[in-house]
């Protein structure tokens, strides 16, 4: 077990603050009180909600030997015995010292950060390198997927004690390659400090987490910083070339000496040339690096095309071969939850289930669906409680302006009223406009009147909003809910 001074050597930078009367040797790290063990440090980070000074007195009585706290946090007595170490940013600090006390990570690191795309995108990357013959891993929202060890979905990016663990884990049963997930809330937070990334992309930025992020300045910023801390020198930026954010990456690029690369319609060195869809996907023209390839992507949609190439840019840029990799893309399966064909109604009508929660997400969607669906689009959708409540009234005149039904229901309330939620979506609903309902019986009957809708095999259902999540959650407690398997179900029942 490492002494406190060893971990703050080795997370050592300019902005470490003081010395160490006492050097305890540390059994542990938690930023959580009540995960506190004798020997533990324990990181009194302030909150959204509370401030972990508030616990101090708590860890220790429960073993804690150090604490970590910004100059000015307000730390009750403590004893002789207890280290007390002043960073003024705690949170880059505990990262580091989550790395350091872990000791192992993947070799090749891989990070994707965007509005859209990233669990597909990370998902794909692992399908890539694994194709290639490598172990490889991903970490998102999806959860921890690995040939050996697998978590279900939790936080996008986890707490940085909790994330080294898990990559230490990794490193150990073999895992070389690592594709993860790097939300804003992460970057912010600094989350993802520590790891030593080898490549990095960008998606595209919309409208979200305004709730969180004051301004989307502040957002693209908490994106940004993905290219301007955490990539290292000589590392690759890969960078959606069609994203209006495209020039500001490229100028941090050069900035910092990385090497910048990018994909799309505008690509430099993955070039979308062409594109056509087919009975189970669409047959795409690239040019990567030069050199001209026609591939049979199994993937509806334009935006899955682009996630596609932006995992392809980090594969072969952290040495993945070029042809082999292009070729993998004809085996590549869609995530869980992101456009994914759950059902066929017995009208022969087909299922999706999307994780379209914000409105630019829900436009594409229905953008992309809609050429499939020769007879009647229908969409059942609602907004999260306790979220950015600007883009409710948005996301009701998309789906009703996009499709022929659009079914308005409840997605996860949370501590907010169900009825306020959707009385929100239906207010941004033009007047003229009756192509829609309000289901007030719930999520699961805003289905069976989706499925009830269904026709003959051109029409189409999408259930959007939830995608992979397990959980509604309601007044504060969730109950088990999966849209796939609800949908399935109800077709099964002969809804």
């Amino acid at each position: 077990m490492p002494r406190l001074s060893e971990l703050m050597r080795e997370s050592a930078d300019k902005r470490a603050v003081g010395a160490l009367p006492r050097d305890p040797v540390l059994a542990g790290l938690t930023l959580d009180s009540r995960q506190v063990r004798p020997g533990f440090l324990f990181a009194a980070l302030a909150g959204t909600h509370a401030d972990g000074a508030r616990f101090v007195a708590d860890a220790v009585k429960r073993g804690a030997v150090a604490i970590l706290a910004a100059p000015e946090s307000a730390l009750p007595p403590l004893g002789p015995g207890i280290a007390v170490v002043r960073d003024p940013n705690p949170r880059r600090r505990i990262a580091l010292m989550a790395a350091a006390f872990a000791g192992l990570q993947p070799a090749t690191i891989a990070a994707v950060t965007g509005t859209n795309g990233k669990s597909s995108t990370v998902h794909f990357v692992r399908h890539l390198w694994s194709a290639l013959g490598l172990r490889a891993a991903s970490v998102g929202t999806l959860g921890i997927a690995s040939p050996g060890f697998t978590r279900e979905a939790g936080l996008t990016t986890p707490d940085p004690v909790q994330l080294h663990a898990d990559l230490a884990t990794l490193a150990r049963e073999g895992v070389t390659h690592l594709a993860i997930e790097a939300s804003s809330h992460g970057l912010d937070q600094h989350r993802l400090d520590g790891l030593k990334l080898s490549a990095a992309a960008f998606t595209n930025l919309t409208h979200e987490h305004l709730d969180y992020h004051p301004t989307m300045e502040a957002y693209f910023a908490a994106k940004a910083r993905l290219f301007e801390e955490l990539l290292p020198p000589g590392g690759t930026a890969v960078v959606n070339a069609d994203s209006p954010r495209a020039e500001a990456l490229a100028q941090v690029a050069a900035r910092r000496g990385l090497r910048f690369w990018t994909y799309g319609r505008k690509g430099r060195e993955l070039r979308l040339l062409d594109d056509g869809p087919t009975a189970v996907g669409q047959h795409l023209a690239i040019e990567v690096l030069g050199t001209r390839h026609e591939v049979e992507l199994p993937l509806v949609g334009g935006f899955q095309a682009s996630n596609a190439l932006a995992a392809l840019g980090l594969v072969v840029a952290t040495g993945g071969d070029a042809a082999r990799a292009v070729a993998a893309l004809a085996t590549l399966c869609g995530a869980p939850g992101r456009l994914q064909l759950v059902a066929r109604h017995e009208s022969g009508a087909p299922v999706y289930v999307d994780y379209a929660h914000k409105p630019e997400a829900l436009e594409t969607v229905l953008a992309t669906l809609r050429p499939f669906a020769k007879g009647k689009l229908v969409v059942v959708f609602g907004c999260g409680g306790d979220r950015d409540r600007g883009k409710r009234p948005v996301m009701g005149e998309i789906a009703t302006r996009l499709a022929d039904l659009t079914l308005v229901t409840d997605d996860n309330p949370r501590s907010e009223s169900p009825e306020a939620i959707r009385a929100e979506i239906c207010r941004g609903i033009p007047a003229e406009r009756t192509n829609w309902a309000e289901v007030r019986e719930g999520r699961r009957a805003a289905i069976a009147q989706g499925l009830a809708a269904l026709r003959s095999s051109d029409d189409l259902l999408l259930i959007a909003g939830k995608g992979h999540e397990t959980g509604q959650t309601i007044a504060g407690v969730t109950h088990p809910f999966d849209d796939a398997e609800v949908a399935r179900a109800l077709v099964r029942s002969g809804a």
